[in-house]
């Protein structure tokens, strides 16, 4: 490997990088926060209580099912398989030339959404039924439940997950190269492809993917820390209903001298 190669490829191609490494972030942003919603919503439909009988039994068994197809194809097939199928396929299918940006953030979502979804739905199963109940008990619906009391609880628990799906995302972008999206993967084989140095050029697109997800991994951590409030945190009205040694011997006093 030659450093002096290295220095000439950052250096004649800079911009290049900079556009495939801006391409990647924004795909996987946008991927990743849609995606989120997407199984925020699937996550809650499907722990909606089944009714016993009636035609909204007869419907959320339908919703369930289908979002349990959806479920199943896009975490069962490799996104690379998904871009060419949903690409090429609304062309041939529907008659919709997509633009191929409009497609990269479609099936970043939609894949993103399929593995939140069971994370969204393991972190509800996860609360404690008695908060339910209580919900319940003072005359919230399931969405009222879910919206005040829940939720804020799951998207904390989640919040590592999401952040590694949005690692996986950054990553992952890397295979829209196939329908010619200019992420960083695709704009480092065209640089490699003008000057013949596949290692050197490859090699700095593998240190861009490293500060990347290094850089995301670290500010996602500071936020937990930041959700998690400081270590000492001590609530006030435990605080005062703390009893000292020395407390409880000026009561025993006090009670002694009372009853003398």
């Amino acid at each position: 490997m030659s450093f002096d190669w290295i220095i000439n490829i950052i250096s004649n191609n800079w911009p290049m990088f900079l556009r495939g490494a801006g391409m990647t972030l924004y795909i996987s942003i946008i991927g990743t926060i849609v995606g989120t919603i997407i199984g925020l919503l699937v996550g809650v439909i499907r722990t909606i209580p089944m009714p016993d009988v009636g035609v909204k039994r007869v419907v959320l068994k339908i919703v369930n099912i289908v979002l349990s197809i959806y479920i199943e194809i896009f975490r069962g097939t490799p996104m690379i398989v998904q871009a060419m199928v949903i690409y090429y396929g609304s062309a041939l299918a529907l008659g919709v030339d997509m633009n191929r940006l409009t497609a990269a953030l479609f099936i970043v979502s939609v894949n993103t959404g399929a593995y939140m979804s069971e994370i969204v739905r393991g972190g509800i199963v996860s609360i404690d039924k008695g908060q339910f109940e209580a919900a319940h008990a003072i005359g919230m619906n399931h969405v009222q439940t879910m919206k005040n009391v829940v939720l804020p609880q799951v998207i904390r628990n989640i919040l590592p997950a999401t952040g590694n799906e949005f690692v996986i995302n950054i990553k992952d972008t890397s295979v829209l190269n196939v329908i010619s999206v200019t992420e960083l993967y695709f704009q480092t084989k065209s640089i490699s492809g003008n000057n013949f140095r596949y290692f050197e050029s490859f090699f700095v697109a593998c240190v861009l993917y490293f500060i990347m997800t290094f850089t995301v991994t670290r500010i996602l951590r500071y936020i937990e820390r930041k959700l998690d409030g400081p270590e000492n945190y001590i609530m006030y009205a435990n605080q005062m209903q703390v009893e000292t040694p020395e407390d409880i011997m000026r009561k025993t006093k006090y009670n002694d001298v009372k009853q003398h």
